[in-house]
Parts: structure tokens; sequence; C-alpha cells
């Protein structure tokens, strides 16, 4: 929603209206040039308030008196005004308490490469690069250029040992504590569900995604990005 085009629009309209009845009043200047921009501006002012108030489905801004002149329906579009701006306070100051999620506080290899495309609200684009990012770096760890996304989480997080050319990604801790074994196999889980479920429709999907959908992949890739940074390489002797 482009509040400051919504703005924008509104406040023309407004001054329109003025316009319009200071000629009538003063009974000189360009009427029908008045009623002509009125006119004009009218479905996209009218289109404006039903967007921010369904309440104003039924809103006439302009209908004719019974002297053929114009009446405007001025209230409405101050009304609207006052809608727009009071929007950015009710978020905050009526918004049920919950914890916020901080999306510069994801992990560096996720918000350094989305960032660019939240800025410009290309959703779908900011976690693909997300994603992308994580395969990058994991290639450079593991020095392996032959698999990337599902396939290389598949074989850096597998619980095989090292084979030549192939290391794995190994969860800190003892790997004979079932703790530490539960975990490798939930980082596993995580990166192979993470690109099958997100990074594959990111990249061949149209359409976008809503800003909070986006921010919920974004931060399952934050998680998988920790998760791999921490992992210690284990490469065959």
């Amino acid at each position: 929603m482009d509040r400051d085009w919504m703005r924008q629009r509104l406040v023309h309209f407004d001054e329109l209206a003025a316009n319009y009845w200071d000629i009538r009043r003063s009974s000189t200047g360009n009427l029908s040039g008045a009623r002509k921009l009125l006119f004009e501006a009218e479905p996209t002012v009218t289109k404006i308030l039903r967007s921010l108030d369904p309440q104003m489905s039924q809103v006439e801004l302009l209908t004719q008196d019974a002297w053929g002149g114009l009446q405007i329906a001025i209230d409405e579009v101050q009304r609207g005004l006052g809608i727009l701006r009071d929007m950015d306070e009710w978020a905050v100051r009526l918004a049920p308490d919950a914890p916020s999620l901080p999306a510069d506080q994801f992990h560096p290899w996720v918000w350094d490469a989305a960032r660019t495309f939240w800025e410009s609200r290309h959703y779908r684009a900011s976690v693909h690069a997300a994603a992308t990012s994580i395969n990058a770096h994991l290639q450079n760890k593991l020095s392996r250029r032959d698999l990337s996304d599902a396939k290389l989480v598949a074989e850096a997080l597998s619980d095989k040992p090292p084979e030549s050319g192939k290391p794995r990604l190994r969860v800190p801790g003892d790997k004979s504590d079932t703790a530490v074994q539960t975990r490798q196999r939930g980082a596993l889980q995580l990166g192979q569900g993470a690109y099958s479920a997100f990074r594959n429709p990111a990249a061949h999907e149209t359409g976008d995604l809503t800003e909070q959908e986006a921010l919920e992949q974004l931060a399952t890739f934050s998680v998988l990005a920790r998760l791999i940074d921490i992992c210690q390489v284990e490469a065959k002797p």
C-alpha cells in the first residue's frame, strides 16, 4: 500500500474541490474546467477511500444538486486523510503484545543477500537470494562445486563417514551423545526441507510472497545458516 501516493491523491482532490467552490462563489474562472478535473480525479479517489475503509463502499463523491451544480462529499476525503495520518500509529498502539522478528538480526549469509530485494519489496527474490548465498558459503566451506542446494546439504550433513572428495559437516559435540546425533539428523532434515519447500518454489514459481511468508522463510534459512556456520568439517584422512 503506497500511503504517500494515496495521501497525495486525496490532498489533490481536496484542492480541486476548493478551487471549484471558489470559482462557483465568485462566478469567475473556468467552472466547466474545474468540474472536468474533479470528475477525472474522482474514480481513483473513490478506490482509495474504499481500500482504506470498506464502509465507504457506497460513498458517491460527486453528485448533482437541484441547480445542476456539484455536491462534493469532501468530508469523506478528509476522513480518508485522517485514516492515512494515523494508520502507522494504530499499528503500533493497537497491536497485540507479541514478539517481533527483526530481519537485520538474521545470520549475515541470509540478510546480506536478501536485503536489497527486501527493500524493493521483491520478497520471493529475497528468499531465493538467501538460499543461493547459503549454498555458496556451504560450497566454500566444503571446497565442493559439483553439487548444490538440497543435494549438497544431503551429502554435507550425512551421518555417513567422509569419503574422498566428500567431506562432511559435523555438529559440535560428542558424536556418541544421542543429543548431538539428534541435532545432526535435525540439521540434515531442516536443510533438505528448506531447499525443497522454499528455495525451489522461489526459483521456479511466479507471483510474489507476502511479507510475512517471506520473513518466516528467511528465518528458517537463518537457522540453517547458523547450524552450517558452527559445524566442523570432517574430511577423510
